[in-house]
């Protein structure tokens, strides 16, 4: 089925011929008859063309030209990413999680909406759905959020064109957060949403880089981030699941391994890195940390500088890598440069949970967010004297820019008019 967009303008398109067919008929008489069918076609076209002209052309972080719907009811994420940015901003157009939520994910969730269904997921490494379950959902829209690569521009397509559903490509990195939230709240219709939440991003954002401008480098801790339950997998120089740490100046040790996403590492390597802080990204590494002697030798060991990554509702650091991580520059924060960050990192941690993810946590659920994230007294802040290894933190978005709810993604295209654009279908024949 195409979508709604080109199905009003074919209809518009056929409603006219109707007006030019009874305005001028090649048989004399009739007037009074002629003149009021006349009427209700000219008012049948008017719906229609009123229909098309509110159907938005949009062009996606990938460039790629979208009909979007007129009206947007139900979304289907592409992936877990997408699915955290829609619940955020528009919960009740959320078709469903691509992955099943654990307990405790479910937990932290208003209860309305840890009992979504399970959609799947039409990107990774392991999809879990496919066009046909598409065409079952029947869904208004597919939003995506990642990498701009071949491969996702591809799929959307491939999708779109299966579908008939638009499909939506959204550059899903740290910096470009609060256009993607203000691009998508107002597609979502909840475009002040949208504007409030770009406007917290981007306040934490300035906040971050104000006090890098006043750390010296030597004070930017060697650290690894160990994910899994043996803590041996981690992120190259680039990679989305380092995107923190690289905001945050923090230097990355596995970045000397050089750019990509994910590797296996031995711990003979991190032993030879020594990094000064780690954080695991689950509790069996955590708790292997704090009691496997195999280990006891690293700096970050010794120092009591070791620490878990929240992950309920959403991680802090990945799990998935979207808006989810906002909360974890704060927290990164906190754990670098404590003799800058001034704010309660409670405080902080309680109003992202209200403010995004609709949730007022109990101190008790605080409490069990933080114990083993913040830093605990006795801790070693020593400077440490080390080269920065060029790790200054990637650019930021241009916050002097007017934000605009139908303003372009950062970079790439934007809302608005284009007829003329090659690949569009045309209308069903």
């Amino acid at each position: 089925m195409a979508p709604a967009a080109y199905r009003e303008s074919y209809l518009a398109t056929r409603v006219a011929a109707i007006i030019v067919a009874l305005t001028f008929p090649s048989v004399e008489g009739q007037m009074p008859l002629r003149s009021s069918v006349a009427r209700m076609a000219i008012l049948l076209l008017f719906i229609a063309i009123s229909a098309t002209a509110r159907a938005a052309g949009f062009v996606d972080s990938a460039e790629r030209y979208v009909v979007l719907p007129d009206r947007i009811g139900r979304v289907m994420p592409a992936g877990p990413s997408a699915a955290v940015l829609i619940f955020v901003l528009a919960p009740e157009k959320l078709a469903g999680w691509s992955r099943p939520l654990s307990r405790g994910q479910r937990a932290y969730l208003p209860p309305k909406f840890a009992r979504l269904p399970v959609v799947g997921e039409l990107t990774g490494p392991n999809p879990t759905a496919t066009a046909d379950t598409v065409t079952r959902l029947h869904p208004d829209l597919i939003v995506d959020s990642g990498t701009v690569s071949p491969e996702a521009i591809a799929l959307a397509d491939a999708i779109q064109q299966q579908t008939g559903i638009p499909y939506v490509f959204l550059d899903g990195s740290t910096q470009s957060a609060p256009d993607m939230l203000g691009t998508l709240g107002a597609i979502l219709g909840a475009g002040k949403r949208g504007q409030d939440l770009a406007n917290r991003v981007r306040d934490a954002i300035d906040g971050l880089r104000g006090r890098l401008l006043i750390t010296d480098a030597t004070e930017r801790p060697l650290a690894y981030y160990g994910r899994g339950g043996d803590g041996l997998e981690t992120g190259l120089a680039g990679s989305q699941v380092m995107a923190d740490f690289d905001q945050a100046g923090v230097v990355n040790v596995a970045a000397r391994l050089g750019p990509g996403e994910l590797t296996r590492v031995t711990r003979e390597q991190i032993v030879a890195w020594n990094p000064a802080v780690i954080i695991a990204q689950e509790r069996g590494f955590y708790d292997a940390l704090q009691h496997a002697p195999a280990w006891r030798g690293l700096t970050a060991v010794a120092n009591k500088r070791v620490y878990l990554a929240p992950v309920d509702p959403f991680g802090w650091i990945d799990q998935p890598a979207g808006i989810n991580r906002i909360v974890g520059l704060s927290w990164l924060q906190s754990l670098f440069y404590p003799g800058v960050y001034e704010q309660d990192l409670r405080v902080v941690v309680r109003e992202f949970y209200d403010s995004f993810y609709g949730v007022k946590l109990s101190d008790r659920q605080l409490e069990a967010l933080v114990r083993t994230a913040e830093a605990r007294p006795g801790e070693t802040r020593r400077p440490i004297d080390v080269p920065l290894l060029g790790a200054e933190p990637v650019p930021f978005p241009n916050t002097n820019a007017p934000p605009g709810p139908l303003g372009r993604p950062p970079g790439r295209g934007g809302l608005g008019p284009s007829p003329t654009l090659p690949g569009v279908p045309a209308a069903p024949q």
